[in-house]
């Protein structure tokens, strides 16, 4: 995310276009750090500004939505409609490229006399705030207080005087040189990147990194690597992008990921020309379609989070029972060295003394080497046989249970692990139903009936609405990638015909990916596509490359017994791929 200056330069710029010379219709607090201004615009349009100052997403923008507000009104929001109901906006204004946006207003005062006020939000993170000024600059109100026990630098409390604390010693891009920017940004001791954004005002990470891409330059690099030629080609490329800020030449636009956008800005990003990128018609609707997606995003990982606690909880049971059963199981190596002592004794025993403690005799299961044998001397030589077979055979029966438990143990953990993987992949409420139905089965949650019916309840089970991804080859042959084992059953089993082509992650939880290849030969391409769909939608997500298993349809089985989604073959080919699948075309179910 990176809700930086020039962003606000961007809003700032519409803003202006939009509301300047426009009056204050109507204003709530929705929250108590949000404000809903209606604003009748010289056009004669009702426009809403949004203001957030909320220390996690601190925003401003236009938009058509409303929420609702208190009953009672706020004394903050009480106090903006006394002052403000009706008052005209003169200015709109950011200093420097600071995270500032103020808005200069005119309103007629008590008296009937013209008066100025000023209200300022500042976008900083936790320490966003709205403030409510007067002419001189002195502050009413804000909607956040913040006293000397809450800030050493600055106390935002009504009578206090309103400055900008200058902390960080930045430069404003605005105005900045080469001598300046090479003196005070290229001799810093810091990747390039960092230099350029921590030393100069509204620049993220994401335009510092913007900046070096379009300079062919490395930003975790030192500034020390960079001799005279690449510092001023550097600045040049800075010089354009600040060039379009002033000139107030915005694009805003989206960067798509697979999982959704995984960034935003006013200015075109070169640094994610591999990835999806919607340009948008103003920075309100980039804003606002950026962190609705964002908050569906997040509502999905909220609402998925006790199932993956739940089953986070239940590999780790898991997985100590197994490491107990691999313990036990290699106490049973003895059992066959027990029966050797018994078929020994039985043997040779007979010459041995009332007491011996122990019997010398040739092992004839190993080239007739002398073993010495340890013997009770309480027991006779039969009764001490008896003992040793009566171990083995204990040993033999638990080392046939371990085998057996040790096989459950790892299957439990691998279809756990392919939960785990496709909570990963919920896109939707109709996915976590198919996931919680699933561990509804397998008794990881407890079942729920109907009363009247018996039935197992569960909010869509196997029968939902969710749908497998679909994606559409360059090719032009239909991909598909089931998102649980459900789905993976259905496409392996129901959706693919004989001769189409099955792929999956090898040895790791994932899902089987389908090309239908309508009984044509499959281009070099189309499998490259497949395979690097399989290796991103599985367990190893995060790698560079991931060893894939592919083959036709027909040559995969379902073993009796076994959980949804899980298979077997023999007869298969195996590639390396990578996990970039930003230029496979998703399509339009």
């Amino acid at each position: 995310m990176a809700l930086d200056g020039i962003v606000i330069a961007n809003i700032v710029d519409e803003l202006r276009s939009t509301l300047l010379g426009g009056r204050i219709n109507k204003i709530a607090q929705p929250e108590k750090d949000e404000l809903l201004i209606t604003i009748k615009g010289q056009d004669r349009k009702a426009y809403k500004l949004f203001l957030s100052a909320s220390a996690g997403m601190p925003l401003v923008y236009l938009t058509e939505n409303t929420k609702t507000s208190p009953i009672t009104a706020p004394n903050f929001c009480m106090l903006l409609r006394k002052h403000l109901n009706n008052g005209k906006i003169l200015d709109i204004t950011q200093p420097r490229l600071e995270r500032i946006i103020s808005f200069k207003l005119e309103h007629m005062d008590e008296l009937g006399d013209l008066g100025i006020k000023h209200l300022i939000i500042e976008l900083m993170g936790k320490h966003s705030n709205i403030i409510f000024c007067d002419e001189a600059m002195t502050i009413i109100d804000s909607i956040k207080r913040v006293n000397q026990f809450m800030s050493s630098v600055r106390e935002v409390l009504p009578g206090r005087k309103y400055f900008i604390p200058e902390t960080t010693n930045k430069l404003d891009p605005l105005t900045i040189d080469y001598t300046a920017f090479s003196d005070n940004i290229l001799s810093k001791a810091q990747p390039i990147g960092k230099a350029i954004y921590t030393g100069l005002t509204g620049i993220s990470p994401l335009i510092a990194n913007e900046i070096c891409h379009r300079s062919s330059i490395d930003a975790n690099l030192s500034t020390s690597a960079l001799n005279e030629d690449t510092g001023l080609h550097l600045y040049r490329n800075f010089e354009r992008v600040i060039q379009l800020v002033k000139d107030n030449e915005f694009s805003p636009n989206i960067v798509m990921g697979e999982r959704g956008p995984i960034e935003f800005s006013s200015i075109p990003l070169t640094c994610y020309s591999g990835h999806e990128i919607y340009s948008l018609s103003s920075a309100s609707s980039m804003l606002e379609t950026y962190y609705a997606s964002k908050n569906a995003t997040s509502r999905m990982h909220q609402k998925s989070s006790d199932l993956r606690k739940l089953v986070a909880n239940a590999i780790e049971r898991s997985t100590k029972k197994y490491d107990l059963q691999l313990k036990q199981l290699k106490d049973t190596e003895k059992r066959d060295k027990y029966k050797v002592y018994g078929e020994l004794i039985t043997a040779f025993g007979y010459g041995l003394e009332q007491g011996a403690k122990e019997l010398i005799a040739e092992d004839y299961y190993n080239n007739n080497e002398e073993i010495k044998i340890p013997l009770d001397p309480l027991l006779s030589p039969i009764e001490n046989a008896r003992k040793y077979f009566e171990r083995y055979n204990k040993l033999k029966r638990t080392f046939e249970a371990l085998t057996s438990l040790i096989k459950e143990t790892k299957d439990e953990i691998e279809h756990l692990e392919s939960i785990r993987t496709s909570l990963e992949m919920a896109t939707d409420e109709h996915d976590l139903a198919q996931l919680r139905h699933e561990l509804m089965e397998y008794g990881y949650i407890k079942r729920r009936f109907n009363l009247k019916k018996g039935e197992l309840k569960s909010a869509g089970g196997k029968n939902s609405k969710s749908k497998p991804f679909h994606y559409i080859s360059s090719d032009g042959y239909h991909i598909y990638v089931g998102k649980n084992n459900y789905q993976n059953e259905e496409l392996t089993f129901k959706l693919a015909d004989g001769n189409d082509w099955w792929f999956h992650a090898k040895n790791l939880p994932g899902s089987h990916v389908i090309v239908k290849s309508g009984g044509n030969e499959l281009p070099d391409r189309t499998f490259e596509e497949a395979a690097r769909l399989a290796a991103y939608y599985s367990g190893a997500k995060e790698a560079d490359k991931v060893e894939i298993d592919y083959t036709e349809r027909k040559n995969i089985k379902k073993p009796a017994g076994k959980a949804p989604g899980f298979v077997i073959y023999s007869t298969n080919y195996s590639m390396v791929a990578g996990t970039d699948i930003s230029d496979i075309r998703k399509a339009e179910d």
